[in-house]
């Protein structure tokens, strides 16, 4: 018997809120979170803008002492879990339930990973000498510890791993976590992507490349989405997290069913370290993959949730890959970026999209594409420029791509018994 996948909760960090339901309302409603970067100075910085989390009380979810032994995006992700979790209707503690631990896995990304953790104590090598450097910097600091550390206080003994693929992190983690409960390895994971990456290090690199958006003195339109005047995204941070689970077990306990996930993708571009595929040939075949896997005809998608990163070559590259994937229906389908709202999350956006598209699903509308002000003769598509379209969602897509030529694509479907 076919295994399906349901959606049964959602968890989130974000620069627009620190809940689903509040990240929920600011997309729909394109309430841009991204401002002057306030944590560290930018003076000699091109870009000064970042969206950074706002009002993010920790000790909501752990004691003190506990999170100064992890670094910023492990709390991100215990936080984003402990929602996602309590929406789903499971226990913070599954040994207190009785779901079998054994039967719960975690596979909750970062693209960067402690990158905070790494620069401190590398401060404190160079200042203070190697006797010196924290003993907790390994585990603070390596990608796999979100995972880790929400398998550790959750109890979950299943598959347990993390995923490096850049940008695509979050997306590739649900998408693995998904045919880890096809073929049986688990009935429910903890899934999606998590990222804080807005210190001088990272933000240092990114600006050496010239690829984030310079337009400082205006940072709630710097991230404008297809449109002709683009020039760069603005990094954010945050966390989300899916319980996704084997529709029979999320039946048995009376789970409220969100979407369902039909079909994966995962391809890799074999061209270039940053650039897509100038003929958008490695996020088409992803895209052809998902679908084929999850048996849906290109026609039948109404909304497609772009990685649409604000970058010249993102976006007229990923629409290219989208014409190359659906054909002449490709003008049809509503096609939004949400990163002119949340910005850019890197290993988190998979996680926070995935949620987006599920919800989009639920509510029967579309996020816009906000700061959408001039076509561009090169990303033409509907792409639901500055207001949210009410609009039957049965069918959603979400893409990402990471450096390294990663494509990441997921289908979702509306729910049906």
């Amino acid at each position: 018997m076919e295994r399906r996948i349901v959606i049964t909760g959602t968890g989130v960090i974000s620069c627009v809120g620190n809940n689903t339901a509040d990240f929920w309302s600011a997309v729909v409603e394109g309430r841009c979170g991204l401002g002057p970067v306030t944590r560290f100075d930018v003076s000699e910085y091109r870009t000064g803008i970042a969206g950074e989390v706002k009002n993010f009380d920790v000790e909501k979810y752990m004691t003190f002492k506990e999170a100064k032994r992890l670094d910023l995006f492990c709390q991100y992700a215990i936080a984003a879990a402990s929602e996602a979790l309590e929406s789903a209707g499971l226990p913070q503690d599954l040994r207190e339930s009785s779901v079998d631990p054994e039967r719960v896995g975690v596979l909750v990304s970062s693209g960067i990973g402690g990158l905070h953790t790494l620069t401190e104590q590398h401060k404190v090598l160079l200042e203070r000498g190697p006797n010196k450097v924290s003993p907790l910097l390994i585990p603070m600091m390596i990608g796999d510890l979100a995972s880790g550390n929400i398998s550790m206080r959750t109890g979950a003994k299943g598959p347990n791993l993390g995923i490096v693929t850049a940008c695509s992190s979050g997306c590739h983690s649900i998408g693995e976590a998904y045919w880890m409960i096809k073929r049986n390895d688990a009935d429910v994971m903890i899934c999606g992507g998590t990222e804080a990456a807005i210190i001088p290090i990272g933000f240092a690199g990114f600006c050496s490349m010239k690829a984030m958006s310079q337009n400082n003195s205006d940072p709630l339109h710097a991230s404008r989405p297809f449109d002709l005047n683009r020039d760069g995204f603005v990094m954010s941070e945050g966390s989300g997290v899916l319980i996704i689970e084997e529709l029979e077990h999320a039946k048995k306990r009376g789970a409220n069913i969100i979407a369902e996930i039909v079909g994966y993708g995962a391809t890799g571009d074999a061209y270039h370290i940053t650039s897509p595929h100038p003929e958008g040939d490695g996020a088409a075949r992803a895209i052809k993959m998902a679908l084929g896997h999850a048996g849906i005809a290109p026609e039948a998608v109404d909304y497609i949730n772009a990685h649409g990163t604000s970058t010249e070559l993102n976006d007229k590259y990923e629409t290219l890959a989208i014409k190359r994937a659906l054909g002449d229906y490709a003008k049809k389908v509503a096609v939004s970026s949400t990163k002119g709202v949340t910005g850019h999350s890197l290993g988190a956006a998979g996680g926070l999209e995935s949620i987006i598209c599920a919800l989009s699903i639920r509510d029967g509308v579309v996020p816009p594409t906000i700061n959408y002000e001039t076509p561009d003769p090169e990303c033409d598509l509907d792409c639901v420029p500055n207001t949210a379209r009410r609009l039957k969602v049965d069918v959603a897509v979400n893409i990402n791509l990471g450096f390294g030529g990663h494509n990441g694509v997921i289908v979702f479907k509306k729910f049906v018994k």
